[in-house]
């Protein structure tokens, strides 16, 4: 696989990447996956800045390789991504986080963005995303990264090099997601894991078509634990966009899976089965969970139900009991949900922000914002950021009422959704990745 490295780069970029390690040990939080370090899309930051453009608090912008939607990982001085080009090339790359110069570029792969496909004989990529959905994730030492034909890969974080590569679909067989996987992996410890939730077909075929939870072993790439997921669900209700939650409870962590009609919980380490919710019908979901103190958080798919449970503390099949609260209408699609505090907040494709008690479900405020919304809201220093396909980014009160800072516009397309480290903002876009910060 080539590796194209800058060794006058290294060079040059040596001083200011100390200088930022420094910085970041002493104010920042690394941001190692999609939705930051606790998957909730919460960061702990007290530095950002409430307003940006193109002439104010631009650190910089640096051009990329068209396209992918994966949001930025970040690890103290370091910035990793995903893109999949024009050629087909699935690239995994690091930057320095001082001007977003580029470090090294891998090229892990190869492959095609199926539009059309008959019916249930293949997965087809839905036209606003392609290979490079899957946002990537790293421990510092390690960055991992998965596409959307199947390649898993591991690369060491400050070369670039390939540790081990493993494809899914070539161990597990084909993908029968109708619009394209785009499930982002976890980190556990020493595990990589990864879900697929995809059309069984039991309906229509002779062998039904597995969904699974797999644990490979980070510095190896060797299956730790395989463990099936089937749930009642049939044809498109069975596919999930989503990524799993690791929770802390009371000594031991659960890994929770929301998609097929169903949310669930395992054994990280070793992929045994908690619990699960049952007959939460619905559609595909897109949209992941969330989870704050006892509760989690999320939608049932395509636009279902929102609500909020406790299952925690429990084993086996759970009944509705466990469901403290449920909104039917206005709901989000594709947007996951933030909390902030005691506050859930909410924004559907089409624009209308909701802000919820988190405990009743109680509606505290709605708000429509211009725009469309595929980017999931992030939550900072009292904040709430919706940010939509255009590039602009509403900055709000995460409280009870409705309080708008800020509307800051970029001029690119945005769907990744954005990433917080050491009082930066990173937007990625598809033409350029954005560095906000206060000047």
């Amino acid at each position: 696989m080539p590796i194209l490295r800058h060794h006058t780069l290294f060079q040059m970029a040596a001083g200011l990447i100390i200088t930022a390690a420094i910085a970041h040990r002493a104010t920042g939080e690394n941001w190692p996956a999609w939705r930051g370090p606790r998957g909730t899309g919460v960061s702990s930051d007290t530095r950002v800045p409430l307003v940006w453009s193109t002439h104010r608090n631009l650190l910089w912008r640096v051009p990329l390789d068209r396209w992918g939607n994966s949001t930025p990982a970040i690890w103290g001085p370091a910035l990793f991504l995903t893109t999949h080009t024009e050629t087909g090339d699935l690239v995994v790359e690091g930057r320095e986080i001082v001007r977003g110069e580029r470090v090294w570029r891998t090229v892990v792969g190869n492959g095609v963005t199926p539009r059309e496909a008959e019916k249930r004989s293949g997965q087809k990529f839905h036209r606003l995303h392609n290979l490079a959905t899957p946002s990537p994730v790293t421990d510092g030492n390690t960055v991992v990264a998965h596409f959307g034909n199947g390649d898993l890969v591991a690369l060491d974080a400050a070369t670039g090099k390939q540790i081990w590569k493993r494809n899914l679909q070539k161990d597990y067989g084909r993908y029968t997601i109708w619009w394209g996987h785009a499930n982002s992996p976890v980190l556990y410890g020493d595990l990589v894991i990864s879900v697929c939730m995809q059309d069984s077909l039991k309906d229509i075929a002779t062998r039904a078509v597995e969904s699974y939870i797999v644990a490979h072993e980070l510095r190896t790439g060797r299956v730790r634990w395989l463990t099936p997921r089937m749930t009642q669900a049939q044809a498109e209700e069975c596919d999930a966009y989503t990524t799993p939650l690791i929770v802390p409870r009371d000594g031991h962590d659960e890994l929770v899976i929301m998609g097929a009609n169903q949310l669930d919980a395992y054994d990280p380490t070793t992929g045994k089965p908690l619990w699960h919710l049952p007959g939460l019908v619905g559609g595909r979901t897109v949209t992941g969970p969330t989870w704050h103190d006892d509760m989690i958080f999320a939608t049932i798919g395509m636009r279902g139900n929102l609500f909020g449970a406790r299952p925690f503390g429990k084993r086996g099949r759970l009944d509705r009991d466990v469901i403290e609260w449920e909104v039917r209408t206005g709901t989000p699609d594709s947007c996951s949900p933030v909390v902030w505090n005691e506050w859930l907040f909410t924004i559907t494709d089409n624009g209308i922000a909701r802000c919820y008690r988190a405990k009743t479900g109680r509606l505290q405020w709605k708000k429509r914002l211009a725009g469309d919304f595929k980017a999931s809201p992030i939550a900072v220093a009292d904040r709430v950021l919706f940010l939509n396909t255009k590039g602009t980014c509403t900055v709000v009160g995460a409280g009870p009422r409705y309080q708008e800072f800020a509307t800051n516009e970029l001029p690119d397309t945005m769907l990744a959704s954005p990433a917080v480290s050491n009082g930066r903002i990173y937007l990625r876009g598809h033409a350029y990745l954005w560095c906000i910060g206060r000047k």
